[in-house]
């Protein structure tokens, strides 16, 4: 069983490489002229971009091929004072360049859209805007080139004191979106309303993959054995170009047990890795820890004491 490791959107390790710079609304409106405010974003996205670019090649370095880039890549992109802004033409060519050297060395990219992007909202603009936000990201992805293996991955949304006409109403949101779409879009179970197990109904039904997010399971699973249901979750990459993936993370403490800390503690995975090594399936982890490649590096550390882990890489292991 071979298990790749990953993080998020920027280094805690690399200084002054931020790929989410960005600019209020109420700053760029005080720039006159129109011109000026594209020039403004596109300066804005482009050094995020060379930033994404840096963050590629510290992976490459580290044997990291797990990559979630932020979602913030394009200031303000969605927000209606750019309406007329193009920045797509802007940030092609750099686009291109950062899928080219993705897909040379074999990286599995993702992105997360926001909390409030949600398919299952009772108001209709509020929809309306999340798919926008979902073509956005779309938009990133085809622009790098790289094919429906690089995910979207989002939550149910909310329940809106109705859970079972909220999943009916995602069922019925989620056909409005086009093919491309789909086939990019894979769910996670929550930490306050949607259960593993209520997440891979739908995505058996939907017949979309699932990320299952053990901490988030911890804090909300209705009694739920998690070796139960692994099975049929990773069978729901079946057909899929890449292995089924998990969300790895520990609570922050007591207090805050649904905020993520800043390590990884190493019970929580090597639980999972005993259930795991029942089904002797490849899997990919995503780790959702305050300090980001950091976390991995220290996770990584922490597994090389454990006598029946072999390390193929610096970010792959074998059980």
């Amino acid at each position: 069983m071979r298990i790749s490791f990953g993080y998020v959107a920027m280094s805690v390790v690399l200084k002054d490489c931020s790929p989410s710079r960005t600019i209020t609304v109420q700053n760029l409106s005080k720039i006159d002229s129109e011109k000026a405010r594209f020039a403004r974003l596109s300066s804005i996205a482009r050094e995020n971009l060379k930033n994404t670019q840096r963050l590629f090649f510290h992976n490459q370095a580290h044997d990291i091929k797990v990559f979630r880039i932020t979602s913030k890549l394009i200031p303000l992109a969605t927000h209606p004072v750019t309406e007329n802004w193009d920045w797509f033409v802007e940030v092609k060519d750099e686009l291109k360049t950062m899928g080219d050297y993705a897909r040379n060395n074999g990286f599995r990219l993702s992105a997360h859209p926001d909390h409030f992007t949600l398919l299952n909202s009772p108001r209709e603009e509020v929809t309306e805007a999340s798919i926008r936000d979902l073509e956005y990201h779309l938009r990133i992805l085809d622009g790098m080139g790289l094919d429906s293996s690089a995910k979207l991955v989002i939550h149910v949304g909310g329940s809106y004191n109705n859970k079972e006409a909220s999943l009916e109403r995602f069922i019925q949101n989620y056909k409005l979106l086009s093919s491309e779409l789909k086939q990019r879009l894979v769910l996670e179970n929550d930490d306050k309303i949607y259960t593993a197990r209520d997440v891979l109904g739908l995505c058996q039904q939907l017949k979309i993959p699932m990320v299952l997010d053990i901490h988030h399971h911890w804090c909300n699973n209705h009694n739920d054995n998690i070796g139960e249901y692994l099975e049929d979750i990773f069978a729901t990459w079946d057909g899929e170009a890449r292995p089924p993936k998990i969300h790895l993370s520990s609570p922050k403490d007591e207090k805050h047990f649904r905020s993520h800390a800043d390590d990884v503690e190493a019970s929580f995975l090597l639980n999972f890795l005993a259930l795991a090594k029942q089904l002797d399936r490849d899997f990919d982890v995503m780790i959702e820890a305050k300090n980001k490649d950091l976390a991995l590096f220290n996770l990584m550390d922490e597994l090389k004491k454990v006598p029946y882990i072999s390390f193929i890489d610096e970010a792959r292991i074998e059980v």
